[in-house]
């Protein structure tokens, strides 16, 4: 019997529900779902996996499930045959849960909350035959209380310490009943079965961005989750939580796809993706060829670039605004103990911030799709698609001039139909009393919306002055915290201990699954 090739399309971080400075971005996640559902069925993809974060909030609004269970609805209807879900940190895992018996019988598969029998988590995924396809080692975003048992008394140290051993024990058995299986299937049908896991955590030297919304997963410094904690059996992990797409370890089958949309305007540069990922006979020979070059992709793989333009026009976007890929340019490999992870990260990014008064907008090239892993002896593939921007965002800074050319040379990059979003951040040493009148005057008529400015001259110099310019909107939990220490004089000795106790309130409000009965 011919082994039916196998195509998994791996995606996170959609955040259905999330506000950019209290602007509402619906539009945004409609047509990204759009277009999911017509790069679906244009790949031809047989299994769909979300690896966390679907929603922003643990109580995501009527509109944004209306836009999950309408896309659900859609998607199962099309070529692809089995829907994989699993929750993140944002999610409500009993929210989730609720209704997953229903969407068992369209063959979309949501596991929430880790299961006390993982049994549960290892999913044996058939073809239109009935014959096994995959196993997916579906795995949730693991809280504290799924992987260990909490102690008054133990240090925050030892507590980071217990999470990781709890992870990798979940890990470990899962991998272990996914084997099991396997084997049982090999000898059934004569071929080796592919085994995908999921995950939702924050691995050792990640790449985040600084408004990108990611948050702690547990109190302390837990970052730590190595590529070593993957039992070689899986042939691919589909990661979720971080928002820059990357590999983990330098491992190309342990991969983020990234956050579909720019979930913030330090994102605003990055050419966001989704991955597919191909098991089986791979027609084209790319094995001598320069896989992570956009050129080399689209001579060895023409109908993949084609592609790209059809999306596009079904969904009245384009995407010629794409630049590079950041996945290989934050591939860096695990850094060892000598190692500073934030001056390898540093280096990487060096491209996209040479010129810090330039707009963070992307060129104008046409991006198609890229051949990221191909292995012939393995038989798998990974392959980055493009997304369209549908909403463009630019972040400008410098003084007052600067920022002018900036929003100028913004305007100028626009299509006759198009917007954009502008966050500006003053950095010019003249003290500018007015700077939001200023800012206004500039871009009157124009094709932008300003959401947000940053003035760091009055940030840096007078705090009381801040306070009087800033507003909740513009602050985190965390700053707000910070101002509370500043404005009640608490001594430096005492701040230590009062930031720990006020991170460990947070996170328990964090983690507190509010549709938990």
């Amino acid at each position: 019997m011919p082994i039916k090739p196998l195509t998994i399309l791996h995606t996170s971080d959609w955040h259905l529900g999330r506000r950019l400075y209290g602007r509402m971005r619906y539009d945004e996640f409609e047509a990204f779902l759009g277009w999911l559902q017509d790069a679906i069925s244009l790949q031809k993809v047989d299994i769909l996996i979300v690896a966390g974060d679907i929603f922003d909030t643990m109580t995501p609004s009527n509109r944004a499930q209306a836009l999950y269970y309408e896309f659900l609805g859609k998607v199962s209807k099309s070529c692809c045959q089995h829907i994989v879900i699993v929750a993140g940190n944002h999610d409500s895992p009993t929210f989730l849960d609720a209704p997953s018996k229903v969407l068992k019988f369209l063959n979309v598969h949501v596991i929430g909350t880790a299961c006390e029998d993982l049994n549960d988590e290892v999913l044996v995924l058939d073809d239109t035959d009935g014959n096994p396809h995959c196993i997916i080692a579906a795995v949730p975003y693991l809280r504290d209380r799924d992987v260990r048992s909490s102690s008054a008394s133990e240090s925050a140290q030892t507590k980071d310490a217990n999470v990781i051993k709890g992870i990798r024990a979940h890990y470990d058995e899962v991998a272990s009943i996914a084997k099991a299986k396997q084997a049982q299937l090999v000898e059934v049908y004569q071929h080796r079965i592919p085994i995908i896991a999921t995950g939702h955590l924050f691995a050792a030297g990640g790449t985040t961005t600084d408004d990108d919304g990611v948050r702690e997963l547990y109190v302390g410094n837990l970052g730590q989750i190595s590529a070593s904690m993957f039992d070689d059996c899986f042939d691919y992990v589909a990661l979720g939580h971080l928002h820059v797409p990357q590999r983990v370890g330098g491992h190309e089958s342990i991969r983020y796809s990234g956050s579909p949309i720019a979930m913030g305007f330090g994102e605003a540069k990055q050419q966001k993706q989704v991955l597919l990922v191909q098991f089986g006979e791979i027609e084209n020979d790319v094995s001598n060829q320069e896989l992570a070059s956009n050129s080399t992709a689209e001579s060895i793989m023409p109908q993949l670039a084609n592609t790209v333009t059809t999306i596009e026009k079904s969904v009245e976007k384009v995407a010629s605004q794409a630049t590079e890929f950041m996945d290989d340019l934050f591939g860096f490999d695990e850094p060892s103990e000598n190692d500073e992870v934030a001056k390898t990260a540093a280096i990487e990014n060096t491209s996209d911030q040479q010129d810090q008064n330039n707009p963070s907008m992307p060129n104008n090239l046409d991006t198609p799709n890229k051949i990221l892993h191909s292995d012939n002896l393995t038989q798998m593939q990974v392959i980055s698609l493009p997304i369209p921007k549908f909403q463009k965002l630019a972040q400008v800074s410098g003084d007052l001039e600067c920022i002018n050319q900036a929003i100028d040379k913004v305007i100028k990059s626009l299509d006759a139909t198009e917007s954009v979003w502008l966050e500006i951040i003053y950095t010019g040493e003249e003290i500018i009393s007015e700077l939001r009148e200023h800012i206004q005057t500039m871009v009157d008529n124009l094709p932008c919306e300003v959401l947000k400015i940053k003035n760091t001259r009055t940030y840096n110099k007078v705090l009381n002055q801040q306070q009087i310019s800033e507003t909740l909107q513009d602050l985190n939990e965390e700053e707000v915290f910070e101002r509370c220490l500043a404005a009640h004089n608490i001594p430096d000795e005492q701040k230590s201990s009062l930031r720990d106790a006020y991170d460990q309130i947070v996170y328990n409000l964090r983690h507190e699954d509010t549709q938990a009965e």
